[in-house]
């Protein structure tokens, strides 16, 4: 029986444009095992004359997509992974994964009942929305909030489709740090201790909180979330890394 540790050789099966340097990647893959929403995949590149290079990416996907999982992507500029999945991939084309992969940032509909506060920061909104999307998948009621810190409109991930998942309990906060569109109603600075507060209000001190992005964003959201009376075992994070499991190069 395949491990989750065994490498495969997945299908690109289609490749659909996020943002201006961001990516998904629809992987189809010949031994496919239900991942849990926040896992991640190894994916390797192996040259002729032996070097390897390989770097961990965050699932998109919900558990519900049999058979293929979605990887999104950012473009870094001095990455060897990430540049050659962007600028040479096609469909078609077969690349070695392995996984899934993380037991400590997943969430699964069903088995936590408690209200659910998602903070993503960037590309962090990744292994968030596999959570997203399984919950709707799983008909899941439970009271939900995504807080999501963007630079710009043109840099948040997955926009449309958050909107049209609004409602039946999700609720969707964005903040945009650098430049906002005109009649723009949203927040419109970094993630501080006032925003956290407001987004939690509503649900008092029992909700199971996932953040992630950027170090220091993360670690300033969880002190504002201790500060707040929010216990360390409800809050799980993940931050970014030069081959972290939330977006590598």
């Amino acid at each position: 029986m395949r491990q989750p540790l065994d490498w495969q050789i997945a299908t690109v099966k289609s490749i659909k444009p996020e943002t201006e340097k961001i990516k998904t990647f629809t992987l189809t893959l010949p031994n496919w095992t239900r991942p849990r929403a926040g896992q991640h995949y190894d994916v390797r590149l192996s040259a002729e004359d032996g070097y390897v290079a390989q770097r961990s990416y965050s699932i998109a996907s919900p558990p519900e997509q049999a058979g293929e999982v979605a990887l999104t992507i950012e473009r870094i500029e001095d990455g060897e992974v990430s540049t050659y999945m962007h600028d040479v991939l096609i469909p078609g084309d077969r690349i070695e994964l392995r996984g899934p992969i993380g037991g400590y940032f997943v969430w699964e509909a069903g088995l936590l009942p408690e209200p659910l506060v998602l903070i993503a920061g960037g590309s962090g909104v990744v292994p968030l929305m596999s959570m997203i999307r399984h919950r709707a998948a799983a008909g899941s009621m439970v009271p939900t909030r995504l807080l999501y810190s963007s630079r710009n409109r043109e840099d948040v991930i997955y926009y449309d489709e958050l909107q049209s998942l609004r409602g039946d309990g999700l609720e969707i906060f964005h903040t945009l740090t650098r430049s906002q569109p005109a009649g723009w109603t949203g927040y419109a600075r970094r993630i501080d201790d006032t925003m956290v507060k407001e987004v939690i209000a509503p649900f008092g001190k029992t909700m199971q909180v996932f953040i992630c992005g950027p170090t220091l964003m993360v670690e300033s959201t969880a002190e504002s979330l201790l500060k707040l009376g929010v216990a360390p075992a409800q809050i799980r994070t993940e931050r970014f890394g030069a081959s972290g499991t939330a977006k590598g190069g």
